[in-house]
């Protein structure tokens, strides 16, 4: 390489194949570090400022049964640790049914204003269940749960906030011992287990705290029963 002498002292210049390449991959990482997640605009969830919650059961889009049941029984947990009255499941699913109302579905397509009447909540969480189960793969199994979410104020049908959370088995480390013949082997048993045991329930808990949990970037702002953390700290 050619030495070349600048400001700063000693220095190289760099081969042609480099500089092209460098040329080629600085666009894309300049892109990369540019286009960062636009924060979510939380005006009209402000000045809706909801006090209680109904969370409608979930329209499940994935294969599996279980879907709704499993994501609805972990929901309603960390949006009363958010701080807001959440309305029973139990309450909420025995008045649907007294109305004739039984899958999410149709649930979901009530009006915000007879919602508001029936149940006096500030506001309803709409939930969509898009992934949920366990699937095979040629040397090992994953277990996925996606959840959509929603939030629509009751009083004015405005929605205020969305947002959706994935937790999967595939963040775990996987240990690739026992060779070819081992990861096969253990991709079957934990794909039976995992079945059987319904995993799916444990990972629809960690996607709704990541959806509706506090805080979250871009999630649930918290509620008005929430703890004040720097009065909490000062005790």
């Amino acid at each position: 390489m050619t030495p070349t002498f600048g400001p700063r002292g000693l220095g190289c210049r760099l081969p042609r194949w480099a500089q092209r390449l460098a040329l080629a991959v600085l666009p894309a990482l300049l892109g990369a570090c540019a286009t960062p997640k636009a924060p979510f605009d939380y005006t009209a969830y402000r000045q809706s400022r909801p006090a209680s919650l109904l969370v409608l059961p979930p329209i499940n889009d994935s294969s599996d049964v279980k879907a709704s049941n499993g994501v609805l029984a972990t929901a309603t947990a960390p949006l009363a640790e958010a701080g807001y009255y959440v309305l029973p499941a139990a309450l909420v699913h025995d008045t649907f049914r007294e109305n004739g109302l039984s899958t999410p579905a149709d649930i979901q397509e009530v009006s915000t204003a007879r919602l508001r009447q029936i149940f006096g909540a500030d506001a309803a969480v709409y939930l969509r269940v898009k992934q949920y189960g366990t699937r095979y793969q040629v040397v090992g199994s994953e277990t996925r749960v996606t959840v959509e979410g929603r939030i629509v104020d009751l009083r004015s049908g405005v929605q205020i906030w969305q947002g959706a959370a994935t937790a999967s088995s595939a963040e775990q480390s996987n240990s690739n011992q026992g060779g070819l013949v081992g990861l096969l082997v253990k991709a079957v048993v934990e794909q039976v287990l995992n079945t059987v045991t319904d995993a799916s329930f444990g990972y629809a808990a960690i996607a709704n705290q990541r959806l509706l949990g506090v805080p979250m970037p871009n999630g649930v702002l918290p509620g008005p029963r929430r703890p004040d953390p720097a009065a909490t700290a000062a005790r």
